[in-house]
């Protein structure tokens, strides 16, 4: 099983949840996350300084590129997985990924956030740790 792992750049725990699903035995995709935490800043200050806005950025080849990176593997998952906390993209690419018939599974940073979500019920899954997932994924 293929599970793509959605998560900030800027979540240390991404890495470790990946690990212990390949430990547990799925094909995990996670190669995003090697650009770095500060891979969205040094893209911003890069296009900014070629005197681009945000939206001629989007538009870029780079960001394209990047962009269809990331989808083609979504698309080629057997799940996906959002590693909270996490912001707007991970939450788009989780839509994206549900919204296309992949089942999505949220890993909760605790069991008992402060802010809570009803929409976390379009997930297939809600849990709080790694074992849990494990076996909401085994379930799949």
């Amino acid at each position: 099983m293929k599970v793509y792992v959605i998560g900030s750049l800027r979540n240390p725990k991404v890495r470790n949840v990946a690990l212990r699903l390949r430990e547990a035995g799925f094909n995990v995709f996670d190669d995003w996350h090697a650009a770095g935490p500060e891979a969205d800043d040094i893209w911003r200050d890069y296009e900014q300084q070629r005197g681009r806005s945000y939206m001629e950025a989007l538009a870029a080849p780079l960001a394209q590129k990047n962009f269809e990176f990331d989808r083609e593997h979504i698309e080629a998952s057997d799940a996906v997985v959002l590693v909270l906390p996490a912001g707007r993209s991970c939450h788009l690419e989780f839509g994206f990924a549900i919204g296309k018939g992949i089942p999505g599974i949220i890993l909760l940073e605790e069991a008992d956030p402060e802010r809570w979500d009803l929409m976390y019920n379009f997930a297939d899954a809600v849990v709080s740790d790694v074992e849990d997932l494990i076996e909401e994924l085994n379930n799949l």
